[in-house]
């Protein structure tokens, strides 16, 4: 199936100075990102609460920043602030590129089939790993993503040859994902969205980042010493984390719904969906520490819940 990512914040950055610009403001090792590779990061305030998160890819002659759109022109207006002497160029590309993700188990051979890429080597393209390829002889953008749920590949063609690929896809027999299912998707594999269940005074480590989003060894960046407080001196623990409840009965609770435990508030939802895979309602919540142990039984919305380990569904055996 294919979703439409159209509405991605899209920012390269040139010059010879853009790895090591970038590697001293976002929490990943952007300096050790070789042509062809990418990552997942964040960029803070110096209190540790998050600006946005950020895809970071490598592509050999630019970096490719990958953001929700709300939060495009905020990360823009700072990296320009940030530039003195340093021989780095931004760019805004939002509205250059047509962007399209291609997911599921038979990803690799659809996109095979439209770019004559291998599908051998797109299937040992890393998480967040990229190449250049063609479409119908024009350039195209191949990203490896994760971030989708079920892994795949996004598609960036120049914008006015967006209709073009959707016909090919069309004629291949791979359907549309809408809104519902894209998100759907997003939360059985427990992943995060900012702006729903991460906002400006997340900690990442609240969001469970700090696997995939932040780097322990690398120099600093901007919010690094709450970071590092937090690991070192407090092992990690915050006052709330982000968790999976499954829920008893057949509806989704609303975002926002309060979770509770012998009438007390201890949390809160954030995302909420019926999954097919597990054919009951789940959610994304934060929850308070001393209630984030997995089979902790609390209410919800009316409902029983359990806490439970994210993710809900092993997005590499789907």
């Amino acid at each position: 199936m294919w979703i439409d990512r159209t509405h991605r914040g899209r920012i390269v950055v040139s010059g010879r100075d853009r790895a090591s610009y970038l590697h001293g403001l976002f929490t990943n090792d952007i300096a050790a990102l070789a042509p062809g590779m990418g990552c997942y990061s964040a960029y803070l305030t110096p209190q540790g609460r998050m600006i946005t998160d950020v895809w970071v890819y490598e592509l050999g002659d630019v970096i490719l920043l990958e953001l929700g759109e709300a939060q495009k022109d905020t990360l823009l207006s700072r990296l320009d602030q940030f530039i003195f002497s340093e021989d780095v160029q931004l760019g805004d590309v939002t509205g250059t590129f047509f962007g399209i993700a291609i997911v599921g188990p038979h990803a690799a051979g659809v996109v095979e089939r439209l770019t004559g890429v291998a599908r051998d080597t797109l299937e040992a393209l890393p998480p967040h790993g990229n190449l250049r390829a063609a479409f119908a002889d024009q350039p195209i953008i191949v990203l490896r993503v994760v971030d989708t749920g079920v892994g795949g590949f996004e598609l960036l063609v120049d914008a006015s040859f967006g209709a073009l690929i959707k016909n090919a896809l069309e004629m291949d027999g791979v359907v549309a994902a809408g809104e519902a299912v894209a998100d759907t998707l997003r939360i059985e594999a427990g992943v995060p969205l900012f702006g729903r269940d991460m906002n400006e005074e997340t900690i990442p480590l609240e969001a469970g980042l700090e696997a995939t989003a932040i780097s322990t060894t690398k120099g600093c960046y901007v919010g690094q010493e709450v970071i590092i407080r937090v690991l070192h001196r407090g092992h990690g623990r915050v006052a709330r984390k982000l968790a999976g409840l499954l829920i008893d009965g057949s509806a989704a609770p609303v975002p926002g719904a309060a979770v509770t435990i012998d009438g007390r508030d201890v949390g809160k939802v954030t995302s909420a969906t019926v999954s097919p895979a597990l054919n009951r309602p789940i959610a994304l919540a934060y929850l308070h520490r001393d209630f984030q142990e997995p089979g902790t039984v609390v209410q919800v919305g009316g409902a029983t819940a359990v806490v439970t380990r994210l993710p809900f569904v092993d997005a590499a055996a789907a």
